[in-house]
Protein backbone atom coordinates (compact mmCIF):
# COMPACT_ATOMS: atom_id res chain seq x y z
CA UNK A 1 0.00 0.00 0.00
CA UNK A 2 1.36 3.44 -0.96
CA UNK A 3 2.03 5.75 1.97
CA UNK A 4 -0.20 8.84 2.08
CA UNK A 5 1.33 12.06 0.78
CA UNK A 6 2.42 14.47 3.49
CA UNK A 7 1.19 17.87 2.30
CA UNK A 8 2.17 21.08 4.10
CA UNK A 9 0.03 24.21 3.91
CA UNK A 10 1.57 27.58 4.80
CA UNK A 11 -0.64 30.61 4.28
CA UNK A 12 -0.16 34.25 5.16
CA UNK A 13 -0.04 37.79 3.89
CA UNK A 14 3.67 37.44 2.96
CA UNK A 15 3.82 41.21 2.70
CA UNK A 16 6.73 40.71 2.30
CA UNK A 17 7.92 37.11 2.82
CA UNK A 18 10.89 37.35 5.21
CA UNK A 19 13.63 35.08 6.46
CA UNK A 20 11.56 33.75 9.37
CA UNK A 21 8.91 32.55 6.90
CA UNK A 22 11.58 30.74 4.92
CA UNK A 23 13.12 29.26 8.06
CA UNK A 24 9.73 27.94 9.17
CA UNK A 25 9.18 26.34 5.76
CA UNK A 26 12.66 24.78 5.79
CA UNK A 27 12.07 23.44 9.31
CA UNK A 28 8.72 21.93 8.34
CA UNK A 29 10.16 20.20 5.28
CA UNK A 30 12.78 18.54 7.45
CA UNK A 31 10.89 17.81 10.67
CA UNK A 32 7.59 16.75 9.08
CA UNK A 33 9.25 15.03 6.09
CA UNK A 34 6.82 16.76 3.75
CA UNK A 35 6.40 15.53 0.20
CA UNK A 36 5.13 18.96 -0.87
CA UNK A 37 4.68 22.33 0.77
CA UNK A 38 2.17 24.83 -0.59
CA UNK A 39 2.85 28.53 0.02
CA UNK A 40 -0.47 30.40 -0.15
CA UNK A 41 -0.46 34.21 -0.21
CA UNK A 42 -3.79 35.29 1.20
CA UNK A 43 -6.37 37.13 -0.84
CA UNK A 44 -8.65 39.44 1.13
CA UNK A 45 -7.47 38.75 4.66
CA UNK A 46 -10.32 38.94 7.19
CA UNK A 47 -7.82 39.41 10.06
CA UNK A 48 -5.66 42.20 8.58
CA UNK A 49 -6.66 45.80 9.43
CA UNK A 50 -4.34 47.29 6.81
CA UNK A 51 -4.65 46.83 3.07
CA UNK A 52 -2.21 44.40 1.52
CA UNK A 53 0.12 44.91 -1.39
CA UNK A 54 -1.17 43.65 -4.72
CA UNK A 55 -1.37 39.88 -4.89
CA UNK A 56 0.89 39.74 -7.94
CA UNK A 57 3.71 41.39 -5.97
CA UNK A 58 3.30 39.15 -2.93
CA UNK A 59 3.21 36.03 -5.09
CA UNK A 60 6.28 37.15 -7.03
CA UNK A 61 8.19 37.83 -3.80
CA UNK A 62 7.19 34.40 -2.46
CA UNK A 63 8.56 32.77 -5.60
CA UNK A 64 11.88 34.55 -5.01
CA UNK A 65 12.01 33.96 -1.25
CA UNK A 66 11.20 30.24 -1.26
CA UNK A 67 13.10 29.30 -4.43
CA UNK A 68 16.18 28.04 -2.51
CA UNK A 69 14.06 25.37 -0.80
CA UNK A 70 13.70 23.37 -3.98
CA UNK A 71 10.91 21.90 -6.06
CA UNK A 72 8.98 20.44 -3.12
CA UNK A 73 7.81 23.99 -2.40
CA UNK A 74 5.04 25.34 -4.64
CA UNK A 75 3.51 28.83 -4.70
CA UNK A 76 -0.27 28.34 -4.77
CA UNK A 77 -2.25 31.47 -5.70
CA UNK A 78 -5.77 30.09 -5.26
CA UNK A 79 -6.61 32.37 -2.33
CA UNK A 80 -5.65 35.50 -4.26
CA UNK A 81 -8.14 34.54 -6.98
CA UNK A 82 -11.12 34.25 -4.62
CA UNK A 83 -13.65 36.99 -4.11
CA UNK A 84 -14.51 37.99 -0.57
CA UNK A 85 -12.54 37.18 2.59
CA UNK A 86 -9.98 34.37 2.51
CA UNK A 87 -10.61 31.60 5.03
CA UNK A 88 -8.20 28.74 5.67
CA UNK A 89 -11.06 26.26 6.00
CA UNK A 90 -12.03 26.84 2.35
CA UNK A 91 -8.48 26.10 1.22
CA UNK A 92 -8.24 22.94 3.33
CA UNK A 93 -11.57 21.66 2.00
CA UNK A 94 -10.37 22.21 -1.58
CA UNK A 95 -7.10 20.42 -0.86
CA UNK A 96 -8.91 17.52 0.80
CA UNK A 97 -11.05 17.12 -2.33
CA UNK A 98 -7.97 17.28 -4.58
CA UNK A 99 -5.87 14.95 -2.41
CA UNK A 100 -8.30 12.69 -0.51
CA UNK A 101 -5.58 10.42 0.88
CA UNK A 102 -3.08 13.12 1.87
CA UNK A 103 -2.21 14.04 5.44
CA UNK A 104 -2.50 17.83 5.70
CA UNK A 105 -0.15 19.83 7.92
CA UNK A 106 -1.09 23.45 8.61
CA UNK A 107 1.97 25.57 9.44
CA UNK A 108 1.74 28.75 11.49
CA UNK A 109 3.64 31.15 13.71
CA UNK A 110 2.78 31.74 17.35
CA UNK A 111 0.71 34.84 16.51
CA UNK A 112 -1.65 32.71 14.42
CA UNK A 113 -1.59 29.97 17.06
CA UNK A 114 -2.78 32.43 19.70
CA UNK A 115 -5.64 33.66 17.49
CA UNK A 116 -6.97 30.20 16.56
CA UNK A 117 -10.16 30.39 18.69
CA UNK A 118 -11.34 33.27 16.47
CA UNK A 119 -10.74 31.42 13.19
CA UNK A 120 -13.67 30.67 10.89
CA UNK A 121 -15.11 27.15 11.40
CA UNK A 122 -12.19 26.15 13.60
CA UNK A 123 -13.83 22.90 14.77
CA UNK A 124 -14.08 21.69 11.18
CA UNK A 125 -10.55 22.86 10.44
CA UNK A 126 -9.29 20.82 13.40
CA UNK A 127 -10.58 17.64 11.77
CA UNK A 128 -8.85 18.33 8.46
CA UNK A 129 -5.25 19.08 9.36
CA UNK A 130 -2.53 18.64 11.95
CA UNK A 131 -1.63 22.07 13.34
CA UNK A 132 2.11 22.79 13.31
CA UNK A 133 2.98 25.96 15.25
CA UNK A 134 6.47 27.44 15.37
CA UNK A 135 7.48 29.59 18.32
CA UNK A 136 8.73 33.15 17.89
CA UNK A 137 7.75 34.59 21.28
CA UNK A 138 10.44 33.82 23.92
CA UNK A 139 7.80 34.07 26.67
CA UNK A 140 5.85 31.12 25.29
CA UNK A 141 6.85 27.75 26.68
CA UNK A 142 7.79 25.09 24.17
CA UNK A 143 4.64 23.38 23.00
CA UNK A 144 4.03 19.75 23.69
CA UNK A 145 0.46 19.80 22.44
CA UNK A 146 -2.85 21.46 23.11
CA UNK A 147 -2.42 21.23 26.89
CA UNK A 148 0.27 23.92 26.70
CA UNK A 149 -1.82 26.37 24.70
CA UNK A 150 -1.53 29.98 25.87
CA UNK A 151 -4.11 31.35 28.25
CA UNK A 152 -7.49 29.99 29.27
CA UNK A 153 -9.68 31.63 26.61
CA UNK A 154 -10.60 29.21 23.88
CA UNK A 155 -9.05 26.30 25.79
CA UNK A 156 -11.77 24.03 24.42
CA UNK A 157 -10.69 24.83 20.87
CA UNK A 158 -7.05 23.95 21.55
CA UNK A 159 -8.09 20.69 23.17
CA UNK A 160 -9.67 19.56 19.88
CA UNK A 161 -6.53 20.04 17.84
CA UNK A 162 -3.95 17.57 16.62
CA UNK A 163 -0.72 19.46 17.25
CA UNK A 164 2.82 18.84 16.00
CA UNK A 165 5.05 21.70 17.20
CA UNK A 166 7.98 22.77 15.04
CA UNK A 167 11.27 23.22 16.85
CA UNK A 168 13.19 26.24 15.58
CA UNK A 169 15.17 29.18 17.00
CA UNK A 170 13.52 32.43 17.93
CA UNK A 171 13.43 34.77 14.92
CA UNK A 172 12.23 38.35 15.48
CA UNK A 173 11.55 39.39 11.88
CA UNK A 174 8.08 40.75 11.10
CA UNK A 175 6.39 42.18 8.04
CA UNK A 176 5.35 45.27 10.00
CA UNK A 177 8.94 46.09 10.91
CA UNK A 178 10.13 45.58 7.34
CA UNK A 179 7.40 47.80 5.89
CA UNK A 180 8.37 50.52 8.37
CA UNK A 181 12.05 50.34 7.43
CA UNK A 182 11.56 50.96 3.71
CA UNK A 183 10.34 54.60 3.76
CA UNK A 184 13.34 55.53 5.92
CA UNK A 185 15.73 53.78 3.54
CA UNK A 186 16.87 51.44 6.30
CA UNK A 187 18.71 48.30 5.27
CA UNK A 188 16.71 45.11 4.87
CA UNK A 189 19.82 42.94 5.28
CA UNK A 190 19.02 39.94 7.44
CA UNK A 191 15.28 40.56 7.21
CA UNK A 192 14.49 39.43 3.67
CA UNK A 193 16.50 37.66 1.00
CA UNK A 194 18.58 39.84 -1.35
CA UNK A 195 16.26 38.95 -4.22
CA UNK A 196 13.18 40.09 -2.28
CA UNK A 197 14.95 43.29 -1.20
CA UNK A 198 15.77 43.99 -4.84
CA UNK A 199 12.16 43.34 -5.86
CA UNK A 200 10.88 45.75 -3.20
CA UNK A 201 13.24 48.43 -4.46
CA UNK A 202 12.50 47.86 -8.15
CA UNK A 203 8.73 48.04 -7.64
CA UNK A 204 8.82 50.86 -5.05
CA UNK A 205 6.83 48.84 -2.52
CA UNK A 206 6.01 50.13 0.97
CA UNK A 207 6.62 53.77 0.14
CA UNK A 208 4.05 56.43 0.96
CA UNK A 209 3.97 57.67 -2.62
CA UNK A 210 2.86 54.23 -3.89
Amino acid sequence: MTEAMRLGVFGGAFDPPHVAHVALARTALAQLQLDRLLILPTGQAWYKPQSLSQAQHRSAMCALAFLPLGDRVVIDERETRRTGPSYTIDTLLELRAEHPQAQLYLLMGDDQWRSLPSWHRIEELARLAIICPARRDPQVAAWGGASSSPGSDGQGVYAQLQVHPLSMPLMPQSGTDIRQRVPDSQSLDGAVSPTVAQYIEQHHLYRSDT
